[in-house]
């Protein structure tokens, strides 16, 4: 047994016909709000649903009609063209900034300052370990 063949995109009725129920839909919203509008408790806020639902249906026709194109696109083998652009190119020295260097590991500030956010960890650290009332541990001074 073969597997059947896929249908192109254009040709698949579920699709088409999910596609029309509900742009169908849509418009048959923006109908329903235009006749709330109308309606003596009418406001704008059925104005604007009356002019959006319209919207939203153009939008569902327009994906379909791009999910067509995408996928007949897909089908179609890439041109000589095609591959030569989607090649990946060499950055042309200078045009980006140059990286950030990471500061010496023997610069006397700089081991300073991790030697300060040690001792500030450790002593809250110890705070915590008071506040839960758990015995203190013993450190020593390396």
């Amino acid at each position: 047994m073969s597997a059947s063949p896929q249908r192109p995109a254009h040709n698949r009725p579920a699709l088409i016909l999910l596609v029309t129920v509900v742009a169908l839909g849509c418009l048959a919203l923006a109908w329903w709000q235009w006749e709330q509008f109308e309606s003596m408790s009418g406001s704008g806020r059925n104005l604007g649903y009356a002019l959006q639902w319209p919207l939203f249906a153009a939008f569902a026709v327009f994906a379909y009609v791009r999910f067509v194109r995408l996928e007949r696109e897909a089908e179609q083998p890439p041109t000589p063209r095609e591959r030569q652009a989607e090649a990946p190119r060499e950055i042309p020295a200078g045009i980006l900034p140059e990286r950030p260097k990471a500061a010496p590991a023997d610069d006397p500030e700089t081991a300073a300052y991790n030697q300060y956010l040690a001792h500030l960890h450790a002593s809250d650290i110890d705070a915590q370990v008071r506040t839960a009332g758990l015995p203190t541990p013993e450190r020593n001074a390396g």
